[in-house]
């Protein structure tokens, strides 16, 4: 046999020993991962995704693909003959049919949300969490998402700052620019709706940001500039005059000039309505603006100390700030020392704030807020709802009281660091509790001296509210008092009828010392007739009558000659009685409450000196409040 003759018979051998079985044909790349991955009764199949693999449990779906390459399997192989005829057969043209539409993939379900309802879902998550950084990456999901993300009315809060991580001057000024950079074309485009906005760690460039700002958003409110330096008087005049709506200024801890915020305010007007500062050497200058009626419909007005604390107290005439600020609603003066310039003898009551509904003078020392100018401050605010006096120790309960205020919601008099070396008044707490038990919501009391008799008198006012109706106490703050365990658990008993007439006749008679035992029962025509009052109210007019005897009573006072007798009949449905639900757990009566700090108490149990959040360990509070031995009276 010829050589080459020998070669063709062994690649022959060759090719029929590595070929398949007949009706078998070699396998693809699929079908070998689906045998390996997830083989025929193993208990788990395959599911293509796009770009994954995914082997779940269970018998899945067939595949029609499989099935007919099992069908072609078993068929037989046709002879060469047959075969050459099929391929000739398929090379033959076939009838010319319209062509199918061609089908891509499954764009998924972001595309198929309308934009309306995509633009909805948007815009509560960025009323939450802001528009950065969620509307730039929603924006690289899918054409869709970029649409939607790239709406204007969605850029509506922004605050921008430069990176500050290891940064120097230079470092700093050049991402300062790079960042502007990147606001020459954001301004425009998605910024031109934009109504909030922040500007924090500028130290260069907040001049060239502000003119992007004033060309491009014309519905700005609210601008905030913190820690920001280089605002200049013409910045922020070019500002006003190109936002017409912008009404709110925030230059806290910034360095701004006074002659800049005074300009600013004079040609902003009567459109301005918030107003925050930092009190420095120039904000006497900018007070001095709103004295003059500057801004006549202002309503939130808040000034306090830098980092650095200024020991230079700030002389704040009330009336003045009265008559130019008369719109005003919110007045906090926090952490400084506020000394309000005293009115005079002839001066005028100025007409007060009508309208005032919050006034913070919290501090973290004494200052020299008293119950004179608090008074001045409150006249004529009946609807205030809340008063912060953290660190006033020079105001008493008894002034509280006298505030024309009857709808106190919230109420701060903690003393934090400072009660140690201050005379506390004792008594006085049940005055404040009984007066505004039906709507005082948070009672901050940490830090004030008051007995525990008084502190039992002034929570006996939770017990129950007039008319029957629940407390709505829902934060009670008693750090650093003398409260007991029988104060929080349960309220006193209530005065009996014959109880109270003894301590309103003791009471009278020390102070009267002119008043004769044979008058106390009878008619006299000088007397003074507690009769016929019914209806007059209960808890706090009670101490209020003992308190106004009590003064009219003193030595000195233009009553004390006239007084010869006191008639007491019918008085006896007319005299205030004590809390009606007086047994009553004062943590069960209020249910509401979430907050409850009984820390460094000193007369409470061992393990009970804590802070409780949640009705659940409130709850618990009393129940070892129960349990727990009575403390010796």
């Amino acid at each position: 046999m010829a050589p080459g003759g020998a070669r063709r018979v062994r690649s022959a051998r060759r090719r029929v020993r590595g070929a398949p079985p007949a009706g078998e044909r070699a396998r693809s790349a699929e079908d070998w991962w689906w045998d390996r991955l997830a083989p025929s009764g193993s208990g788990f199949h395959l599911l293509q995704a796009d770009s994954m693999l995914l082997v779940l449990p269970g018998a899945g779906p067939a595949r029609a693909r499989v099935h007919r390459r099992a069908a072609r399997r078993a068929q037989p192989l046709p002879p060469p003959g047959a075969r050459a005829a099929g391929a000739k057969a398929r090379h033959r043209p076939a009838p010319t049919t319209a062509p199918a539409p061609p089908q891509g993939p499954d764009p998924g379900w972001g595309d198929r949300i309308p934009l309306e309802i995509l633009l909805q879902i948007f815009g509560l998550l960025v009323a939450a969490d802001g528009p950065m950084p969620f509307l730039g990456r929603a924006a690289r999901v899918c054409r869709r998402w970029h649409e939607a993300a790239s709406q204007p009315a969605l850029w509506h809060t922004v605050t921008l700052s430069p990176p500050l991580a290891g940064r120097s001057t230079k470092g700093g000024a050049k991402a300062e620019k790079k960042l502007l950079a990147s606001l020459e074309w954001l301004m425009p485009n998605r910024f031109s709706q934009l109504q909030r906005l922040t500007l924090i760690h500028w130290k260069s460039q907040v001049h060239p940001v502000l003119k992007l700002v004033s060309e491009s958003c014309p519905r700005l409110t609210f601008l905030k500039l913190s820690d920001c330096h280089g605002v200049t008087s013409d910045t922020l005049v070019m500002l006003a005059r190109a936002c017409p709506q912008l009404h709110s200024l925030d230059i806290q801890h910034s360095m701004v000039e006074s002659t800049a915020v005074v300009n600013f305010l004079e040609e902003v007007g009567p459109r301005m309505r918030k107003l925050w500062l930092t009190y420095g050497s120039q904000t006497t200058a900018i007070l001095a603006a709103l004295l003059g009626s500057c801004c006549p419909q202002l309503q939130l007005l808040e000034v306090s100390t830098g980092i650095h604390r200024n020991n230079t107290p700030l002389q704040l005439p009330v009336e003045a700030l009265q008559r130019g600020c008369p719109q005003l609603q919110v007045l906090r003066l926090l952490n400084l020392i506020w000394l309000p310039k005293p009115a005079g003898r002839a001066a005028t009551p100025g007409p007060g704030f009508p309208r005032l509904e919050e006034l913070c003078l919290a501090g973290s020392t004494c200052n020299f807020v008293s119950n004179e100018a608090l008074s001045r401050l409150l006249r004529g605010s009946p609807g205030l709802r809340l008063l912060d006096l953290r660190g006033c120790a020079r105001v008493t309960p008894v002034g509280l009281h006298d505030l024309p205020c009857q709808e106190l919601e919230q109420l701060y008099l903690g003393l934090y660091g400072m009660s140690d070396r201050l005379t506390l008044a004792k008594e006085g707490s049940p005055l404040l509790t009984h007066k505004w038990c039906h709507t005082l919501r948070e009672l901050d009391l940490s830090g004030q001296g008051f007995s525990e008799k008084d502190l039992e008198q002034a929570l006996a006012a939770f017990s129950g509210t007039p008319g029957g109706s629940l407390p709505a106490l829902c934060s009670l703050n008693l750090r650093g008092t003398r409260v007991t365990p029988s104060t929080v658990r349960s309220a006193p008993p209530p005065p009996s009828l014959g109880a109270r007439m003894a301590c309103l006749l003791s009471c009278l008679a020390c102070q009267f010392q002119g008043l004769k035992g044979e008058h106390i029962l009878a008619k006299a025509p000088l007397g003074v007739g507690l009769g016929d009052t019914k209806g007059t109210g209960t808890g706090p007019r009670w101490l209020g009558w003992q308190s106004q005897l009590w003064h009219m009573g003193r030595e000195g006072s233009p009553a004390w000659p006239s007084w010869q007798g006191l008639g007491l009949l019918g008085a006896s449905d007319s005299m205030p009685h004590g809390p009606p639900c007086s047994h009553s757990s004062v943590i069960s009566s209020c249910p509401g409450l979430l907050y409850l700090n009984l820390e460094s108490c000193r007369c409470l149990p061992r393990g009970l000196k804590r802070a409780y959040r949640g009705p659940e360990e409130v709850q618990w509070c009393l129940e070892q409040l129960l349990t727990c031995p009575p403390s010796p009276s």
